[in-house]
């Protein structure tokens, strides 16, 4: 029990003593019939189970498969309470989240029925509580059962899996995609409570902030709800300044305005420091008496984005501040399955890896969840910007009721939860819903059903436009701005490019001359201890039961296979296609983000397709399910870098393109040099960088540079000072080089916490990489695909719990690089 800081009122968490049991009468495994477990709450069933021994590890091998049934049987939750000793006026049963079609009874008497994962629900049970032993129930229907009986009765509408996850309101990626398991949940999920007050509460508080040239604005909206029809009074203050404003008998809401003069600003990654202010709103009775408080850290930021046409069709550009600022982001989805696994902790070290990666924002996409407070709260305090979806993906989604009624007021909610967060910059309101009502060949079998475009093109607009005017609302990813073109034209907005992972080699990414990318992505297997973990394949193999079952893109492993016969050897061994799938995925994206950065001014931001895993899968992330860094994400780092220098071609031959996302002018000497493979020199010339803060560079290379005598045995290699931010340009691919044995000398010396591997290379190595979790699951490394000419060296540093064999850390299949096949 807790008093919320001397206002008398209660909140009694109620998360002790619950049990689950599958209500009786239906189909389930014996060792579950008739079983009741103890419960974790907030939890779900699975997670019960798997901690009673009931079940397998859903990520495991195929086990998700015979689980399957979990999502078709009906749940009860029971718990008992006393009542709190105090007698406030009112006692609410709050349940911040059930998931998902839930029945809700005390002391056998029914208080609520909910539909929707994505929103809470308060119930007034103040005559229903006893002194002792109250029972609490909540019986939790089978997702599928319902979202089955929806789409019975309102006709069934496409989507991109065979599952009816639009017709529930409900994550939708429970249901599968084509990187994660088919594990439907159900349970309470997040906090439930007895909430108890007296005379009034402050039933909503939602702060609006701008910024306008050196004044702060903060306009304070607030709701109350009342059980005494008296005057009220409500207090506001932050950056040391006070508003108080009466609420009459009879009245439910006031605005409390006030104006900052100078505040410090809050400001993304890479622009500055991102300052936050607590804002402290209290209610009070007409003597003055505390009666209840709200407290938030804002950020006083604008926020502004620019779709003026211009001659290249409309930009896609986000101001903050007035600034604009290039989108270095990554799309973000559920980072586990079961989202009470996941904890402050945890967040915050993936937002360490994405902020190590150079990642300025995070997409949270529609078919996941309205993130936890913990993850915008890290986001604020780190400068990271958000992004945040609609939930609506990949589908076409019924419009009519209960539907639209529970959208807006899912919509309402989560709108006013998350306006105080100054890292929140965008809503979008779908994910490719407009785009398959286009190209998907939806339209014939919808005949004219609703789809879901009433939600992106005016409810949904209309909630952000009343609840959050201070942020901009974009109806689609991708969306080009209007009906009247094509909402996937790169010209326009925002674009997805998907036919380079689908149908196309990835060097197909250099014809594209895209505005905004919000997705692009390329497919490679998980680390080799996540897969040793979770599959009990004797031997691994691309295709063997368990890395088959944890593929789940259609026809992937195909696809892995076209992607690499354009670029690279064939592989040997699966030691090889581990290594080899891992690299092109990082070549691909590597090849794509320093593409896009290069035409700064036309294209304005990239959201790489995706920064994290929920499982472990051979998927498009660039940390996998395990938490493990896979090649891609220090290619990334490299290509996300405030200061990139890549080599491009253009008009028909090469240039050096300098890009400074840095706050200061970047000045250097850059020298490029065509040379062989053995190291010999055939040509060079040195260029003057100077480049402004926030801009790029480019200058066409002379023909002697780009033309070579013998494509397969002579690069380019561009290099302005620092060897970790070299350009390299091969005129030949790999699988037609003629790359020497590789061969080298390699020295381990312990460190506190590891070993330093140093290698010193005799011949050309090409993306040297090490994979220490091969000998320690535990162990990673600091850097990855270094290119060293022959003479050249480079220190790896090893971080594990042990020491690792020197011999096994420099040798195959630990230590890779191109040429060593």
């Amino acid at each position: 029990m807790s008093d919320a800081r001397g206002t008398g009122q209660i909140r009694l968490a109620l998360h002790d003593g619950w049990t689950v049991r599958a209500v009786p009468g239906q189909r389930v495994p014996p060792e579950v019939d008739g079983v009741t477990v103890p419960a974790t709450v907030p939890g779900c069933v699975h997670t019960d189970l798997l901690a009673a021994g009931l079940i397998p590890d859903p990520y495991l091998d195929d086990n998700e498969t015979a689980l399957a049934w979990i999502g078709r049987t009906d749940w009860v939750y029971e718990t008992t309470f006393a009542r709190p000793p105090d007698e406030p006026a009112r006692l609410d049963l709050v349940c911040a989240g059930l998931d998902t079609v839930a029945t809700i009874t005390l002391n056998g008497v029914e208080v609520g029925h909910t539909e929707n994962m994505h929103r809470g629900h308060r119930f007034d049970v103040t005559s229903l509580l006893r002194a002792e032993d109250n029972h609490l129930a909540v019986r939790f229907g089978s997702a599928y059962r319902y979202a089955e009986a929806q789409r019975d009765r309102l006709g069934d509408r496409p989507n991109a899996y065979p599952e009816p996850f639009q017709f529930i309101r409900k994550m939708a990626c429970n249901f599968g995609w084509d990187w994660g398991p088919t594990l439907v949940t159900a349970g309470i999920w997040q906090e439930i409570a007895l909430h108890g007050w007296s005379v009034a509460r402050l039933a909503v508080v939602r702060p609006l902030v701008t910024v306008d040239g050196d004044a702060g604005r903060v306009e304070v909206h607030v709701d109350v709800e009342r059980v005494v029809d008296r005057p009220l009074t409500v207090r506001a203050r932050v950056a040391g300044q006070h508003v108080e404003v009466s609420i009459p008998a009879g009245q439910r809401s006031a605005v409390l305005a006030f104006t900052v003069h100078r505040p410090q600003l809050w400001w993304p990654r890479g622009h500055g420091a991102p300052h936050r202010h607590e804002l402290t709103v209290t209610l009070h009775d007409a003597d003055g008496g505390p009666l209840d408080e709200w407290r938030h850290r804002i950020g006083f930021r604008s926020i502004r984005l620019d779709t003026t046409p211009d001659e290249h069709g409309a930009p896609f550009t986000l101001y903050v501040n007035e600034v604009p600022v290039f989108v270095r982001g990554v799309n973000w989805i559920p980072d586990d399955v079961f989202p009470t696994r996941v904890t402050r902790a945890r967040l915050a070290h993936r937002f360490d890896q994405a902020e190590a990666a150079n990642v300025n924002l995070l997409r949270v996409w529609g078919g996941g969840r309205y993130e936890s407070e913990d993850f915008y709260d890290l986001a604020d305090e780190r400068g990271l910007l958000v992004q945040q979806d609609f939930l609506f993906a990949c589908a076409a989604y019924p419009e009519e009721e209960p539907f639209e009624t529970e959208v807006a007021a899912e919509a309402t909610e989560q709108v006013t939860r998350l306006a105080p967060h100054p890292s929140l910059v965008l809503w979008t309101g779908n994910n490719e819903n407009i785009w398959g009502w286009h190209d998907w060949d939806w339209q014939a079998p919808l005949a004219g059903r609703s789809w879901g475009r009433g939600y992106y093109l005016d409810l949904l607009p209309r909630v952000v436009g009343t609840l959050d005017p201070t942020r901009p609302y974009w109806p689609g990813s991708p969306w080009s701005g209007s009906e009247e073109i094509h909402p996937n034209d790169p010209a326009y907005g925002t674009t997805h490019i998907w036919d380079v992972w689908n149908t196309d080699d990835y060097v197909k990414y250099r014809r594209y001359l895209p505005r905004f990318v919000a997705e692009f992505g390329y497919q490679g297997p998980p680390a080799y201890a996540t897969l040793r973990r979770a599959l009990s394949d004797e031997p691994l193999a691309p295709d063997s039961p368990g890395m088959a079952h944890h593929q789940k893109a259609a026809d992937g492993d195909h696809k892995l296979r076209r992607g690499l016969a354009a670029h690279l050897p064939e592989p040997r061994d699966f030691d090889d296609w581990h290594w080899l799938t891992q690299l092109n995925q990082a070549r691909a994206i590597a090849l794509g983000v320093e593409h896009f950065r290069s035409h700064r001014g036309r294209c304005t931001g990239t959201i790489l397709w995706q920064l994290n895993d929920c499982w472990p899968v051979t998927s498009w992330a660039a940390v996998d399910g395990d938490g493990r860094r896979k090649p891609l994400w220090y290619a990334l780092r490299r290509s996300y870098a405030d200061r990139l220098l890549t080599v491009q071609p253009r008009d028909g031959g090469l240039a050096l393109v300098a890009v400074n996302d840095a706050g200061l002018p970047w000045r250097a000497s850059a020298t490029v040099t065509r040379l062989t493979l053995a190291g010999e020199p055939k040509a060079k010339t040195t260029l003057e960088l100077d480049v402004p803060a926030y801009s790029a560079v480019t200058l066409a290379l002379p023909d002697e540079l780009a033309r070579p005598e013998d494509a397969a045995d002579e690069l380019l290699v561009a290099d302005a000072g620092d060897p970790t931010a070299r350009a390299w340009w091969f005129f030949a691919e790999d699988r037609d080089v003629r790359w020497p044995a590789a061969a080298f000398d390699a020295t381990v010396e312990p460190t506190d916490d590891g070993q330093r591997v140093r290698v010193t290379a005799r011949t050309i190595l090409r993306d040297v990489t090490l994979y220490p979790d091969r000998l320690d699951p535990s162990a990673e490394v600091d850097a990855a695909l270094v290119t060293l000419l022959p003479g050249e060296s480079a220190t790896f540093t090893v971080r594990s719990t042990a020491p690792l064999d020197p011999t096994a850390l420099t040798t195959r299949p630990v230590l890779r690089c191109v040429n060593d096949l």
